[in-house]
């Protein structure tokens, strides 16, 4: 009889796995079968799980006093909310007034690919400079111009963990144009670090489910209540007018349910969960550097959970089968692309070399990972040098 060998899993920045809250509200929905939009008994009951999952959000964004009709907006995941905020806001927009859009040079393929197709519809877009995992404040000031309509900058980048200045950057944006609507991919960012949408002086502000330890298939997006208002962003996926008219399509009851819980459980303990993460990944870090494995640490702040490495002269994705062998899971950076066979844009934007992106790892823990998953990680990690680089020889 074979010995199954355990798991352990560091590639949070992907997914996580469903954590107890997620796995009993979504027990407990089970039975609610009723369409939210009917308003019989059975569609109220859903309704009421779905209201109760956007007030557990608002809740952990610190949203205050009651929810605006419209803006907390569950879709189907981070993808499509970062669609809405772009799609939504520049469609509504006249384009002879402005036409011109500011993101940075390693966005998610979320909010790139998006990109590229509103260059392909005759936007401008400006990608600001990501080198060394910071924002340079006078690069932006120099692209601010009437012309700039939406400035959309990721909060946390999902392969080197930099997170960047949006304080500062969105309060400059407002500064030259208080017009200008701005966005935040912040997938990786929520429940990661302390933050609400005013805080940071976000318009539009996307999360994720599956990256906080709830199913995937659902995300959210906040509107400031004051573009709806405007008229200032419209719906792309129009049909039964489900989510107050801005997006359309029968609400995901067990997804959502399930997100209000894991977001309500995870809340409640952040100040505990960042100060874990940050120490281990900081004691993680400090093993790594022993190892003689490199780490790319961005010149500002850096999220809690996010570790990227350079091998010394091994190929990531030749480790990445050693590991997995071992029952370790890491990743060679975005699960969206990690198929796509290519060079990571977000690291040669970072300024890593291509030889050397082409060696890198992320390691991306979660509240549950332990000291113990840790051990198993740094011994695997050795025993994959001393054998990979021997077999090269």
């Amino acid at each position: 009889m074979n010995e199954i060998t355990p798991i352990v899993y560091l590639d949070n920045s992907a997914t996580t796995p469903l954590c107890a809250e997620a796995k009993a509200a979504i027990t407990a929905a089970l039975d609610c079968y009723g369409n939210p939009s009917s308003i019989h008994e059975q569609g109220l009951r859903a309704h009421r799980l779905v209201e109760q999952a956007r007030a557990q959000l608002a809740a952990a964004l610190g949203l205050r006093g009651p929810i605006a009709p419209g803006s907390l907006v569950f879709t189907s995941c981070g993808s499509e909310a970062n669609s809405l905020a772009l799609l939504g806001t520049a469609r509504a927009k006249a384009r002879r007034t402005a036409n011109k859009i500011v993101t940075t040079d390693s966005e998610h393929p979320a909010v790139e690919q998006v990109m590229q197709q509103l260059e392909r519809e005759g936007w401008q877009i400006c990608r600001l400079s990501t080198r060394g995992g910071a924002l340079d404040p006078e690069e932006l000031d120099r692209v601010l111009d009437d012309k700039v309509f939406l400035v959309s900058l990721m909060m946390v980048n999902n392969e080197t963990g930099a997170m960047y200045d949006l304080k500062s950057a969105f309060s400059l944006a407002k500064r030259r144009n208080p017009s200008v609507i701005t966005h935040t991919d912040a997938v990786q960012g929520f429940l990661k670090c302390k933050f609400t949408p005013a805080s940071i002086g976000a318009d539009l502000v996307t999360v994720s489910g599956h990256k906080v330890h709830a199913p995937k298939g659902i995300g959210a997006l906040y509107i400031n209540p004051a573009l709806l208002k405007a008229k200032a962003i419209t719906p792309f996926l129009v049909g039964g007018g489900q989510e107050f008219g801005m997006r359309s399509g029968t609400e995901n009851v067990l997804g959502i349910t399930a997100f209000g819980a894991a977001v309500e459980a995870h809340a409640a303990r952040l100040d505990g969960d960042l100060a874990q993460m940050r120490a281990l990944r900081e004691s993680t870090r400090e093993r790594l550097l022993a190892l003689g494995i490199g780490v790319k640490d961005p010149a500002g702040a850096c999220a809690p959970h996010i570790l990227n490495v350079t091998l010394p002269g091994i190929r990531s994705e030749t480790m990445l089968h050693f590991l997995s062998a071992r029952g370790v899971c890491v990743s060679a950076g975005s699960a969206c692309s990690a198929h796509a066979k290519k060079t990571s844009n977000a690291l040669t934007a970072f300024g890593v070399k291509p030889q050397d992106a082409d060696s890198s790892l992320r390691i991306s823990l979660s509240p549950y990972t332990t000291e113990a998953d840790i051990d198993i990680l740094i011994s695997a990690l050795a025993d994959g040098l001393a054998t990979l680089v021997r077999a090269r020889r």
